[in-house]
């Protein structure tokens, strides 16, 4: 049978647009023949643990909200069989919806829920490193860790008004630009003896295309191949900082100029000259020195039946089924699993 559903809210996401469209959303599943319950969190450990107790009960998950309690909520359910995560954009950013083809209306997102079809999808992880050796287990994201310039443009653009809303991100790069000075960083991509060392702004492991509200820092990163991209921004002026490779991030194309270098691995360990702390899905979640590494097919996601020709993924979604009974979410096989797409 269908699996029911269990909406999770954050009613502060999206400077609470999330908590304002929430009874809209819950009516609109309840139309489209999703078993659907509530709950709004009172913080991300609320959120996870919500998570947890549903997806072991069999329901889907839902979350209404931005990338960050996705990731919270993937990184809870990364080890419960059968978990079902389904994502309704409902934050500032929305970059994973964006990245999966979802619609930006979280109305007209439902439809993924009720009619999309479950794959699975990498996750990344970071770990920080001890004196001993790195955590047996890290913190799961959906989207792009990051550190150096990110991690002062990040911190800024959780402490701006709410009022700016997608803005928030080009605000913080432009408040970080300002005070910003050249970071040395350590890089070992894959356990390599040796370590890979420049100058510069930030270090990004992206397991997902996009961040900071459309930014493309990583165009040709797949969501299925267990693999990270990871992007080095070298040293360059602030004035060529922000007028060549801020502008060009949002297309992808950044990745053209010299500055900018792009290297896969399945594990990167990062350090720098200064302390940084690594900011993933937009929120802190490690301090350096971290190590950083690919989770392939770590969790189950409803992504839309009719995507369109820019996936995220190795192949095209196979055998997405038809509109399941009435009655719960869509959980059908995408086939998307490492080597079957």
């Amino acid at each position: 049978m269908p699996a029911p559903v269990r909406l999770i809210v954050n009613p502060a996401a999206g400077g609470g647009k999330a908590g304002r469209v929430a009874p809209a959303v819950e009516h609109r599943l309840s139309e489209l023949g999703v078993d659907v319950r509530s709950a709004r969190t009172r913080d991300l450990a609320h959120a996870a643990a919500i998570a947890l107790e549903a997806a072991q009960g069999g329901e889907a998950v839902v979350a209404l909200s931005g990338d960050g309690m996705v990731g919270v909520i993937a990184d809870a359910l990364r080890d419960v069989p059968g978990a079902v995560i389904g994502v309704l954009p409902g934050g500032r950013g929305n970059d994973l919806a964006r990245v999966l083809g979802i619609p930006e209306d979280p109305l007209a997102a439902c439809a993924t829920i009720a009619r999309g079809a479950a794959r699975e999808l990498d996750l990344g992880e970071v770990a920080a490193i001890s004196g001993s050796g790195p955590e047996a287990r890290g913190r799961a994201f959906v989207g792009v860790a990051s550190v150096g310039f990110d991690s002062d443009a990040n911190r800024i653009a959780n402490a701006a008004p709410a009022r700016l809303g997608e803005l928030v991100y080009a605000y913080g790069a432009l408040r970080a630009l300002a005070a910003w000075r050249p970071a040395h960083f350590e890089l070992q991509l894959d356990g390599e003896a040796a370590r890979r060392s420049f100058t510069g702004f930030s270090v990004g492991a992206a397991n997902s295309r996009s961040y900071g509200g459309g930014m493309r820092v990583a165009p040709n990163a797949l969501l299925d191949d267990g693999q990270l991209e990871v992007m080095v921004a070298e040293h360059t002026s602030k004035v060529r900082f922000l007028t060549q490779l801020m502008p060009r991030v949002f297309k992808g194309t950044h990745v053209e100029l010299p500055t900018v270098h792009l290297f896969r691995a399945a594990e990167v360990t990062i350090r720098a000259d200064r302390p940084f702390t690594v900011y993933a899905d937009g929120d802190p979640i490690a301090e350096l020195p971290v190590r950083v590494r690919a989770l392939p097919a770590a969790v189950r996601m409803l992504v839309p039946a009719e995507a369109g020709p820019d996936l995220p993924f190795r192949g095209p979604i196979a055998a997405m089924g038809s509109q399941p009974p009435r009655g719960g979410a869509a959980v059908a096989d995408g086939g998307g699993g490492p080597g079957t797409g």
